[in-house]
């Protein structure tokens, strides 16, 4: 996660431990699992995680964005795949991560 989602899910748990209930709150790490796994958890807080996996042309795009001095052409060819690890380029996510926050979106790449 960015700094900015960091920043947000951290005021999100400021939140919830100052309203929470419970005797023993959970960490930061166990509220983010709830929020993740359990929609109604999530619903009461406002806060909505999603990951998912790029897909390779989300990653092709990313990969010619970021290295687009290779020789390679701009469209997609599933028969032309880069090596995305390539030390000699720069580094291409494999995940999306966007945490929705009272109408608020951010997404960042990992």
């Amino acid at each position: 996660m960015n700094k900015e989602q960091q920043e947000l899910l951290d005021d999100v748990y400021k939140n919830f431990l100052k309203y929470s209930s419970q005797v023993i709150p959970f960490t930061k790490y166990e509220f983010i699992h709830h929020i993740r796994t359990n929609d109604g958890f999530a619903k009461l807080w406002g806060l909505k995680i999603e990951e998912r996996e790029l897909s390779l042309e989300e990653r092709y795009h990313i990969w010619f964005t970021n290295n687009y001095e290779t020789g390679m052409e701009r469209y997609f060819d599933p028969n032309n795949i880069p090596k995305f690890d390539d030390i000699y380029y720069e580094p291409t996510p494999t995940k999306l991560i966007t945490i929705t926050y009272n109408d608020k979106t951010i997404e960042s790449y990992e």
